[in-house]
């Protein structure tokens, strides 16, 4: 049985200091947990941008005690419970002391796919991790990650590209009940992993065209 594969940790250098410029880079990239059990990975399939004064966005109203990793230097985890039900995983988006954020929202699953299924019970593949709780059931990913640093903690760290690149789609977000005509959410184009009740496609020529999809 092969062992886990070979990933190679982003640093901070490599991560632009923009929130859309993020979301649209973190694309492609692995999201890594590791446990003592194993590794859980997956490649990340679906962000959304919630850049400086976004009135959608956790910084918007400023820096507060609850709020305060998203003004840390980018590439930072702040972990919010959303709904009262599930926890999304955001990342600190720009220079130290402004607030932005990047939220991962879909993962194909890579690595440790029979532990990420002790927690998702019943779901199929490509439900795993296709939505911001789901995803950071499936990963144990949980508010002690709250402030990590994803270029520097041994057990929560964002990954190179493996192979390749995307085809990388945008189109608006979903969930909002304001701000939600602005086109913030990325994706890879024709992956089944992303979420949403529709899939939004833009062409090469920049026209939107909508196709129907399973709900997230």
């Amino acid at each position: 049985m092969s062992g886990p594969l070979t990933i190679s940790r982003l640093a901070r250098r490599q991560l632009p200091v923009d929130a859309v410029a993020l979301a649209r880079f973190l694309i492609g990239k692995i999201l890594v947990r590791e446990l003592s059990a194993g590794r859980l990975s997956g490649r990340i399939v679906e962000t959304e941008a919630y850049p400086v004064g976004d009135s959608t966005g956790y910084a918007f109203r400023g820096r507060t005690e609850r709020n305060a990793p998203l003004f840390m230097k980018r590439g930072h985890a702040y972990i919010r419970l959303m709904y009262g039900a599930s926890h999304g995983l955001n990342v600190s988006a720009e220079r130290e002391g402004v607030g932005a954020a990047v939220l991962i929202r879909a993962l194909v699953p890579i690595d440790g796919i029979g532990l990420m299924r002790r927690r998702r019970a019943g779901a199929k593949l490509e439900d795993l991790a296709r939505g911001p709780g789901r995803l950071t059931a499936a990963l144990r990913i949980d508010p002690r990650f709250n402030a990590a640093d994803l270029c520097e903690n041994p057990v929560l760290w964002i990954g190179a590209t493996l192979k390749g690149s995307p085809r990388i789609g945008v189109t608006t977000r979903i969930g909002l009940s304001r701000g939600q005509d602005r086109p913030l959410r990325f994706y890879e184009v024709g992956s089944p992993f992303v979420s949403g009740p529709r899939r939004l496609l833009m062409d090469p020529r920049g026209r939107t065209k909508a196709r129907r999809g399973s709900r997230g």
